[in-house]
């Protein structure tokens, strides 16, 4: 019975062969934890910038105007739209942007109060 053990050094491309495959693995495991920590970054940002207004940071308060959702700032009264919901309200009726802009202006410049 031949022994498992054996005291013959590697050869060289068996070395080559095994390094190859360690930098492999190690390779991988990097684009793992850097695919894992931008995740976590686009986590973060997310939650530290989702429904704030981009001009001056206040909460976006949604509100439905028809059947359109409209992100509306009552910080500095900016009025942000999400992909699709200006097609949507272009399509309305020709009364339908009045009564929006009349209800998004502020209060001390809306000559009607």
């Amino acid at each position: 019975m031949k022994s498992l053990l054996t005291t013959e050094k590697p050869s060289q491309h068996e070395v080559d062969y095994f390094l190859g495959v360690e930098i492999d693995l190690r390779r991988r495991l990097a684009e793992q934890r850097r695919a894992e920590l931008e995740a976590e970054e686009q986590r973060a940002a997310r939650e530290l910038h989702y429904m704030h207004c981009p001009k001056c940071g206040m909460r976006l308060e949604e509100i439905l105007l028809s059947d359109v959702r409209i992100d509306k700032c009552f910080g500095c009264h900016g009025l942000w739209l999400d992909d699709g919901e200006l097609e949507r309200i272009s399509g309305k009726d020709t009364g339908f942007l009045p009564r929006l802009l009349h209800l998004f202006r502020p209060a001390a410049s809306n000559p009607s109060q």
